[in-house]
């Protein structure tokens, strides 16, 4: 069944108007003529968009998919995320993390997780590796990971500058970026190590020190957690400014008031990204949406220029160029928001609707050998 989605303002993430949209997947054709698609008598399913925004799905580069907790003892230890908070939260494509806890769950623990999600019908995608240096893998090495597993994207949270990291060397973090990227390279995908970073002195001088001393490409890089302090966001303006991306929380409420610092200071837009940190204690699915609301609402962005960092910044450094973005051939990952309250109405994953009126709905896997019809009687 094809999609239509009408009478919505469409951001791109730019704004471009209200469009209608035609989907399949993925998306087929922006600014369609309804009359067009009624007379080529398809089969077709409508989402009414009036009175709304019609946006791209949120891409949260930093989930706890599996939980999080413990280090408080087994009593603190949070559930795992269930597909349906995750899509009613507006976000579509996901990368988890295992985090701190490597005693209770495991990377294959996590794995399964995420295969269970892209069935079910969002996308989704994981890191191997955990705080710990060494970091553990599934396979023989981070590098085969990345490689040869298709849900693997990189390898992370490895902690840095934190009471709870085993310290790890300039030299070791070397090997594990180096691993990374190569794994990355053989497997076509962007081959990124997300570093976990804490309160300690040191902040961000490791990956200072790793950008002077090692050949690697800063996109290679992407640090999170940055909004501890002014002084670690300074430092991370000044990794950004480098050519790293770099990812703000939002599991401290106000995120809004950082993001409006980084700009301010010269941190370039286009590598600030924004995550959920889901299943710490305080943070889940909903929070990214909340914060999202939040810095329109209470910190007077733009829609126009907050979406990018919870959109197509992400996807830009994880090199998912179908995801972040509404345009032909981007996969129809979209949420539909209410225009004054920015509540969400509809949501769209790989063109499948899972939220309709505010409500979720966990609708019938489509026929995946049905082919999309031919659209020629409607461009006619």
């Amino acid at each position: 069944m094809l999609l239509l989605i009408e009478n919505g303002e469409v951001f791109n993430p730019k704004h471009i108007g209200r469009r209608s949209l035609l989907c399949s997947c993925g998306i087929l054709q922006i600014g369609v003529d309804a009359r067009k698609i009624a007379a080529a008598d398809l089969e077709l399913d409508v989402l009414d968009a009036g009175g709304c925004y019609v946006i791209p799905g949120f891409v949260d580069p930093h989930a706890n998919t599996v939980g999080a907790g413990a280090e408080q003892g087994f009593h603190g230890r949070t559930p795992e995320m269930t597909f349906e908070e995750i899509i009613m939260a507006g976000v579509t494509t996901q990368v988890g993390t295992l985090g701190t806890d490597v005693v209770g769950r495991n990377l294959k623990n996590l794995l399964t997780k995420t295969i269970q999600l892209n069935q079910k019908g969002m996308t989704a995608f994981m890191y191997t590796g955990a705080f710990e240096v060494p970091p553990p893998s599934i396979t023989e090495s981070i590098k085969h990971d990345v490689a040869l597993l298709q849900e693997v994207i990189g390898t992370g949270e490895v902690a840095i500058s934190d009471s709870r990291s085993t310290a790890p060397t300039v030299q070791e973090l070397a090997r594990i970026v180096g691993d990374t990227k190569m794994g990355g390279m053989l497997g076509g995908k962007a081959g990124v190590t997300h570093f976990h970073i804490g309160e300690a002195k040191t902040r961000l001088a490791p990956l200072h020190q790793l950008l002077d001393r090692y050949p690697f490409e800063p996109h290679h890089i992407y640090p999170t957690h940055i909004t501890r302090s002014r002084e670690l966001l300074d430092e991370a303006i000044a990794l950004a400014q480098r050519g790293c991306h770099v990812d703000m929380d939002v599991v401290d409420p106000g995120v809004g008031k950082w993001m409006r610092y980084y700009l301010e200071h010269g941190g370039p837009p286009e590598r600030l990204t924004i995550s959920s940190d889901a299943q710490t204690p305080g943070a889940g699915a909903a929070s990214l949406h909340r914060e999202f609301t939040k810095a329109v609402h209470e910190h007077g962005f733009e829609l126009e220029e907050l979406l990018p960092h919870f959109t197509c910044n992400v996807a830009n450094v994880l090199k998912l160029p179908k995801k972040g973005r509404i345009e032909p051939d981007a996969d129809a990952d979209l949420v539909v928001l209410d225009k004054d309250t920015l509540q969400i109405r509809h949501v769209v994953a790989r063109g499948r609707v899972f939220v309709r009126d505010g409500r979720f709905c966990d609708e019938p896997q489509p026929d995946p050998s049905r082919q999309t019809q031919d659209l020629a009687t409607v461009e006619t």
